[in-house]
């Protein structure tokens, strides 16, 4: 380094000066803050983490391992120790020798530890291998826990894992060289737009932080995402349904009907043309419904699954008929709406009600036996919160439920994001799908609670029925043709529990593809990007491991497979049917009014 380049490191009296103009606005941002915080809509503290009871038993275990074992005790500590003295010493040999970097011995993929300085400088280089070595010990520790409830330690590792993530030196302004060179850099300003964008993220959320994903000044609906062209054709207290305009002069006969999940909002799958499912299928002739559900209020306390039924599937199942004067249907279920699906296709069954020609399920779950990564929160006191929130409310609020999705990837989509937003004054990046994420649905009270506790903690659907609107509903009675997309990344849905689902359904003539990546990119993957790829087996007797071990892969997206599997189910080519050719009056355009609804209590 030059001594000119040094020395223009080296911040002037003028800009000390602007930087201390630049504190001053911290009071005026204080006096908001302090509103917002004032008027903080609550939750129950259950809800932010275990009872002590789980920390309890943690101790009990690993003091009573240590007085049976003392060694393994002694041995934690003094590997411990010795690490930590290592450091201070290299540390000491460093300050040592002017201008000597920092040693690098300790080197790391990790992105939070980008910046050059956590290698070179004595302070930064001793702060993150220390941090290192402490997340070391405690990840050892918990994972010496012996004599402990193995779902007791895997809630033990997780929330561990949680304190870990938080106390990352990265999280701190005295402890982020990224931070504090941008801070300088500016003169103050970026801490105080990182202020800024804490209290707007507050007041948008009651109190409640919820970092902020994407810019949402960059979307507007209908202009820029959710742009496919139709009609709001029917409404009720549930939901509207759209129909799309076709593209095509000709049309199969039987139309489709998507149901999208009911915790986020249906437009995930028409972001964008270039990635928009609805467009493709529009595209590839076909008459396109979809639901787009209500965003409840806490007016919506005593609904339940069987309302999403009755007047959600049942009631978008017959106006879909009347309106295409087509005995028949082709159903699509994504997430919660595929579980619900299915228990809606036992009950048609049960009825004798043939409405659906075929189903399509998108990542979801039927068969809860393993609860994966969501595990942590479907022990009692964490369900027991949801319970008190939901009979205070009336409804799960969405931002616990984006909250809790978002600690299932904490480094991604919560302490990144925030380091970005509230230290460095970065505005949020102008993405569609983190856009969507952020626009959350609250679920009824009591909706909320049949499928926490029936479906997802007793796993009532697979093991032996769950009990609705006077049926005994169960896999076994789907004998429709089914066809089932689960990623192979998923957290939310795990692809090997939506093949054992799939396995006890009674169809004869089942279809299971698993596609590369996530709960959502593996969903939303156009054919034009030539991105990710997808397995296929026709054996689906066989166990999850086996199935994928001998199963075909196949480069690109799989929704031509799927159009072409659906294609087949779906009749003869007729002239296109636009809304409002059945003489009814058009409610609007898409994508409607519900779905721009955001989330009350």
């Amino acid at each position: 380094m030059t001594t000119e380049s040094a020395e223009s490191d080296v911040p002037t009296e003028a800009s000390m000066s602007r930087m201390a103009e630049n504190m001053k606005k911290v009071e005026q941002l204080t006096q908001r803050l302090t509103q917002v915080m004032t008027n903080r809509q609550t939750h129950h503290q259950a809800l932010d983490g275990p009872n002590q009871e789980l920390f309890t038993k943690a101790a009990n275990a690993y003091w009573t391992d240590a007085i049976n074992n003392p060694a393994k005790l002694m041995e934690q500590q003094m590997g411990y120790w010795t690490k930590t003295l290592g450091q201070f010493v290299e540390l000491q040999k460093t300050m040592a020798q002017a201008g000597a970097e920092a040693s690098a011995d300790r080197k790391v993929t990790d992105r939070r530890f980008a910046n050059p300085m956590w290698e070179t400088h004595p302070y930064f280089s001793f702060v993150r291998q220390q941090y290192l070595i402490n997340a070391e010990t405690l990840t050892e520790a918990v994972e010496g826990v012996e004599d402990m409830d193995p779902k007791e330690k895997d809630r033990l590792k997780y929330f561990s894992q949680q304190i870990i993530d938080l106390m990352s030196p990265t999280n701190f302004l005295a402890t982020n060289p990224d931070a504090l060179e941008r801070a300088v850099q500016t003169e103050g300003e970026s801490l105080i737009k990182g202020l800024e964008n804490l209290i707007k993220d507050l007041e948008a959320n009651n109190g409640e932080l919820i970092v902020k994903l994407a810019d949402e000044d960059a979307f507007e609906l209908g202009r820029n995402i959710a742009t496919s062209p139709g009609k709001v054709v029917f409404r009720n207290k549930m939901f509207e349904l759209i129909q799309y305009t076709p593209s095509t002069e000709k049309v199969h006969a039987t139309p489709v009907l998507i149901f999208p999940p009911w915790i986020n909002k249906f437009y995930i799958l028409d972001l964008k043309a270039q990635n928009s499912l609805v467009k493709y299928i529009v595209d590839q002739g076909y008459t396109l419904f979809m639901v787009s559900w209500v965003n409840p209020d806490g007016a919506f306390h005593d609904v339940g699954m069987e309302d999403y039924v009755e007047d959600g599937y049942l009631a978008a199942i017959s106006e879909v008929k009347e309106i295409t004067g087509e005995k028949q249907i082709n159903a699509v279920g994504y997430c919660i709406a595929g579980t619900t699906l299915s228990m809606t296709l036992s009950l048609l069954k049960q009825r004798g009600d043939k409405s659906l020609k075929s189903a399509t399920f998108f990542t979801a779950l039927t068969d809860f036996s393993d609860q994966g990564e969501f595990r942590p929160f479907l022990t009692d006191d964490f369900i027991d919160g949801i319970e008190a929130e939901t009979k205070d409310k009336g409804v799960l609020p969405s931002v616990i439920m984006a909250r809790t999705f978002s600690f299932l990837r904490s480094n991604d989509l919560v302490y990144g994001p925030a380091v970005k937003s509230y230290m460095m004054g970065e505005t949020p990046p102008a993405f569609d799908l983190l856009y969507w994420n952020g626009d959350g649905a609250n679920l009824p009270a009591k909706m909320a609670m049949q499928y926490l506790r029936g479906l997802c903690q007793r796993n009532e659907l697979a093991d032996g029925g769950f009990d609705l609107m006077g049926h005994h509903l169960e896999l076994d009675d789907i004998d429709v043709p089914l066809c089932a997309i689960a990623c192979e990344t998923d957290h939310i849905a795990p692809w090997k529990d939506s093949y054992r689902g799939i396995q006890m359904m009674g169809s004869k003539d089942k279809t299971f593809i698993m596609t590369q990546s996530g709960h959502i990119a593996g969903i939303v993957n156009p054919p034009s990007k030539k991105k990710y790829g997808h397995y296929t087996n026709d054996d689906l007797k066989l166990g999850y491991k086996e199935w994928l071990k001998s199963a075909d892969f196949h480069e690109g997206s799989w929704w031509p497979r799927w159009e072409k599997w659906l294609k087949k189910r779906s009749g003869k080519k007729i002239d296109a049917r636009f809304p409002g050719d059945d003489g009814r009056k058009m409610l609007g355009d898409a994508p409607g009014d519900y779905v721009a609804k955001k989330a009350k209590l």
